[in-house]
């Protein structure tokens, strides 16, 4: 019973080893129709895209132009992949784009 009254304390993502939830980064979508841009975030798998975010990690614009369409914080990407974050595969291209590679 301890343990369960000390789960429902912690955030939904910070559980035990056994227990471990998958984390993405991937794209959550906002603006208008037919201008779309969107955040990088990082939250749960489970969670839907447009969902509850752990962390926003920069912006994608795509109709912007080319030097304007993406920032990222680097240093906080790097963060969340050495903690084992999976990027979906156009955030991969994107952290490509910046030089931020996998370790």
């Amino acid at each position: 019973m301890a343990r369960l009254a000390a789960r429902q304390l912690l955030p939904f993502y910070v559980f035990s080893q056994e227990e471990s939830v998958s984390v993405k980064i991937r794209l959550k979508k906002f603006g208008a129709k037919k201008r779309p841009y969107y955040r990088i975030v990082v939250l749960d798998s489970r969670q839907p895209r447009d969902g509850k975010t752990i962390d926003e990690l920069g912006i994608y614009h795509p109709v912007e132009a080319e030097g304007k369409q993406l920032r990222i914080n680097e240093e906080k990407a790097r963060s969340w992949l050495a903690k084992g974050a999976q990027p979906s595969d156009t955030v991969r291209s994107l952290l490509n784009k910046q030089n931020i590679r996998l370790a």
